[in-house]
């Protein structure tokens, strides 16, 4: 899930100026608490994460704990807001006081990695065998493994039932199919799609189904296949089918409209089932984002986050760290984090298992085995790739440029 996008850009910046993120020498005292490198046995670990809203931060805490009780370790846990997380890591790295064991957003992943304030995972026996191909992309960096990420989150499209049936619609499987829908579903205040068009990366996150299903890339976009995902948006804009307020919404504003019956479908992720399990009346379905045409394959993006060692200079304590990364990440944690959650495991093996604890996650793993990853390609340039495709978006919706000239524009920085 996209949450924001002002901590990307901070790491960003602060590669760019140098900012040491590796400290080798790094020692166990002064990383707090348990043994340094003498051969001593580690008897606690310090876990930095973003789960600082319920019911994520019990889900974690409570695996966490249980994680370094069986392995007799006392658990140091610090959560922050997501929008901190990498700022907080900064300050860490400065003051010599990186964590034992560091959740990322799994997009930053490789950004931290290129740094050198990672550890390979490979280097204490880990594996990301059974894992999504995808995943195993986002989590790796130069051919080796840094982070296992237990469960992933993705987007598809919802629609309300309701408004459906009294329509005579049914829910869209192809672009043609999406226009013809949103059209028909939009009367008076109800417009028959909304999305999220919005200037940061949840506006790119967005547009990837569209871009990628059809063809595009991100290493280029300035290319037909991803001028004609973009002009999909922009007759959906200027037909009134979708709202013009798009370029301004977040996924949370996008699934405030859906729930007040102020738009018919719309395109978000599983995270929304809380909200829309609450609203009153409201009956909905999902199935996966439409396909430029019949019996093409869906790809979308998955989100998600991943758990790393640091290069803290103290090979016991990371040593340790590890085995605690595998545990929050065994096959066991991921089905309960999964099915607690309302998210998909990272295993495809163990789809089946969660879908059936939680049915309305099937449109969403049924997309696993295609799934990609954002930094899979441009890896720690991803960044400036996804800032180029929403400004592209922003421009031909706002603007009226053209899908091709805008996509042209953004790409060349101009």
């Amino acid at each position: 899930m996209v949450r924001r996008g002002t901590s990307r850009r901070t790491l960003a910046a602060a590669l760019a100026l140098g900012v040491p993120l590796a400290l080798a020498g790094c020692g166990g005292d002064e990383a707090g608490g348990g043994s340094g490198g003498d051969g001593g046995a580690v008897d606690s670990l310090r876990v930095l994460d973003y789960y600082n809203n319920e019911p994520d931060n019990t889900f974690y805490q409570d695996v966490i704990d249980a994680c370094g009780e069986g392995a007799g370790i006392t658990i140091e846990r610090q959560s922050v807001p997501g929008g901190d997380l990498i700022s907080t890591v900064l300050q860490q790295s400065s003051s010599r006081t990186l964590p034992d064991v560091l959740m990322l957003d799994n997009p930053d992943l490789q950004q931290i990695a290129e740094s050198g304030a990672l550890a390979p995972l490979g280097d204490f026996g880990l594996t990301a065998d059974g894992y999504a191909d995808g995943v195993v992309q986002a989590s790796s960096y130069e051919g080796e493994l840094y982070g296992l990420q237990p469960v992933t989150n993705t987007i598809a499209l919802f629609y309300n039932e309701t408004l459906l049936a009294e329509a005579g619609v049914a829910p869209p499987t192809t672009w043609d199919e999406l226009e013809s829908a949103a059209a028909a579903l939009t009367t008076g205040d109800q417009y028959g799609l909304a999305f999220s068009a919005i200037n940061t990366y949840e506006g790119t996150w967005q547009f990837l189904p569209f871009m990628w299903s059809n063809g595009g890339d991100e290493s280029d976009i300035a290319t037909p296949e991803t001028a004609e995902a973009l002009q999909l948006w922009v007759d959906l804009v200027q037909s009134g089918s979708a709202s013009q307020s798009v370029v301004n919404w977040s996924q949370a504003d996008v699934n405030d409209q859906f729930a007040a019956g102020n738009a018919a479908m719309q395109v978000n992720g599983h995270w929304q089932f809380p909200v829309l399990d609450d609203t009153e009346g409201l009956e909905y379905g999902v199935v996966q984002i439409p396909a430029p045409s019949a019996g093409e394959t869906v790809v979308a993006p998955f989100g998600g986050e991943t758990w790393t060692v640091p290069q803290t200079g103290d090979a016991d304590r990371q040593a340790a760290a590890a085995e605690l990364v595998e545990c929050i990440t065994s096959d066991e944690n991921m089905t309960m984090l999964a099915t607690q959650r309302g998210t998909v495991p990272t295993k495809p093996e163990l789809v089946d298992d969660v879908v059936a604890e939680t049915p309305a996650i099937e449109p969403f793993a049924q997309q696993l085995p295609d799934l990609r990853s954002r930094t899979g390609e441009l890896g720690a340039e991803w960044p400036t790739a996804a800032t180029a495709i929403y400004t592209a978006v922003q421009d031909a919706l706002v603007n009226g440029t053209a899908p091709a000239e805008a996509l042209a524009a953004a790409q060349s920085g101009s």
